[in-house]
C-alpha cells in the first residue's frame, strides 16, 4: 500500500481540527507539508512535516500528490485552479466555490488534466445524518411528505475571523452552515424543482448574513433549511414526516467537539453517540401505533478520506463529487436570488 502525500493549503481551524488528525493516522495518507505564511504551527505538532511559505512552493514539489485547499471561501477557486494545472489531485473545503460558473470550469478543468476532484462535505458522515438517511432509506416512513433540516448556533458576536465578516461572494452563513445542510439534503433528496428563501442579518453590527429559511420544493414532498445564530435552547436538527409516521433526531455527532479536544480519530469509539440522543420513530404499522427509539449510526469522517483513497489508486469515484458539489451552490445562488426578489426560483 503507497501513502498518498498530501499537503495542507492552511493550519487554521480547519486543516487543524478537520484534516490533519485523519491524515495522519490513516496509513493511507502521508502528511508530507503545510502551507504557512509566517508562522510554524503544524510544524509544532507535526515535526515532520514541511513548511512552504507560498502555493506556489508547495506545488513545486513533486513528492506531493494530493492538496487540501481549506484557505478562505473566496480563494477556493483561484487556489484550486493553480492546483489542477500542477496536475495534483485536489480536496476542496465547503463551499466548492462562490458562484456555479467557477464550480463548473474547475469540474471541466480537472476531467481535463485527469486529476481528481472533491469536495469535503463532511457533515454526510456524522451519526446524525447517517441515523436519517438510514432510516429514511427503509421506507419506513412511506412517502416523505415534508422534511426540516435545522444547523443553528447561538453565537450573537462577530466573528475574530475577519474574512468571515466582510461582504464579499461566498461569505456567510448560507455558505458556512447552508453548505451542511443543502449538501444533506441534495444527498438524501436529489436536486428540487424549485426554491424559495429569506436570507437576513440580525446580529447587531454585521454585514454578513446570519441567517436563512430555505424552502426546496419537490414533486411529492417539501424541504425547509433552516439556521440561525441565536438559537440557545437546541430543537431537534431532523424532522420529517411521512405518509406513515414521523422521525425526529437531534444534532448530536461528537466528532468536532473530540478533534477539538484533541481526541484521536482512530479510537474503537470514535463516532459513536450517547445513547440519551437517540432518536423518534413515530409510526402507524398495520393500523397500530408503535413509538420506538432509534439507535444512532456510528460518525466517521475517516471514511471520506478512505473513499479518496480509493478513487486515486483505484481510479475510483470521489466520495463527493464535483457535480454535487456545484449543486449547492446553485441552490445558494438560487436562494440569494429568490431572497432578494422576493418570489420562487426555477431551476
Amino acid at each position: 500500500m503507497k501513502s498518498i502525500s498530501t499537503a495542507l493549503c492552511s493550519f487554521g481551524m480547519s486543516g487543524r481540527v478537520f484534516h490533519a488528525p485523519f491524515i495522519e493516522v490513516n496509513p493511507k495518507f502521508k502528511l508530507h507539508g503545510v502551507l504557512e505564511r509566517s508562522r510554524n504551527l503544524a510544524q509544532v505538532k507535526y515535526p515532520n512535516v514541511l513548511t512552504y511559505r507560498s502555493l506556489e512552493e508547495l506545488l513545486e514539489d513533486r513528492h506531493v500528490e494530493l492538496v487540501i485547499v481549506n484557505t478562505p471561501n473566496i480563494t477556493h477557486y483561484e487556489f484550486a485552479k493553480k492546483v489542477i494545472l500542477a496536475g495534483k489531485h485536489v480536496i476542496i473545503e465547503k463551499p466548492f466555490t462562490a458562484v456555479e460558473h467557477e464550480a463548473k470550469e474547475l469540474i471541466d478543468l480537472a476531467e481535463k488534466h485527469s486529476v481528481k476532484l472533491s469536495v469535503y462535505h463532511n457533515r454526510r458522515w456524522d451519526s446524525d445524518f447517517k441515523t436519517v438517511k438510514r432510516i429514511v432509506s427503509t421506507g419506513v416512513l412511506g412517502d416523505i411528505i415534508e422534511a426540516e433540516f435545522h444547523y443553528d448556533r447561538f453565537y450573537p458576536n462577530l466573528s475574530d475571523k475577519k474574512h468571515k465578516e466582510i461582504p464579499s461572494e461566498g461569505v456567510g452563513n448560507i455558505y458556512d452552515l447552508g453548505s451542511h445542510i443543502i449538501d444533506q439534503a441534495l444527498f438524501l433528496f436529489g436536486m428540487p424543482e424549485r426554491v424559495f428563501a429569506i436570507i437576513d442579518t440580525l446580529r447587531k453590527n454585521s454585514k454578513v448574513d446570519d441567517f436563512f429559511d430555505i424552502k426546496l420544493f419537490y414533486p411529492s414532498h417539501y424541504v425547509s433549511l433552516k439556521s440561525s445564530y441565536f438559537v440557545r435552547e437546541p430543537i431537534p436538527a431532523y424532522v420529517i414526516h411521512g405518509t406513515k409516521g414521523s422521525l425526529i433526531k437531534s444534532k448530536s455527532d461528537i466528532q468536532e467537539r473530540d478533534l477539538q479536544k484533541n481526541i484521536s480519530p482512530n479510537g474503537k469509539n470514535w463516532g459513536i453517540e450517547p445513547d440519551s440522543e437517540k432518536g423518534v420513530l413515530h409510526i402507524v404499522d398495520n393500523g397500530e401505533s408503535k413509538k420506538v427509539d432509534i439507535n444512532s449510526e456510528q460518525g466517521n469522517y475517516m471514511a471520506y478520506y478512505d473513499g479518496i483513497y480509493v478513487a486515486i489508486r483505484n481510479d475510483g469515484i470521489v466520495p463527493v463529487s464535483g457535480v454535487e458539489a456545484m449543486n449547492v451552490i446553485k441552490i445558494i445562488q438560487a436562494a440569494i436570488q429568490s431572497s432578494l426578489d422576493k418570489k420562487v426560483i426555477d431551476l
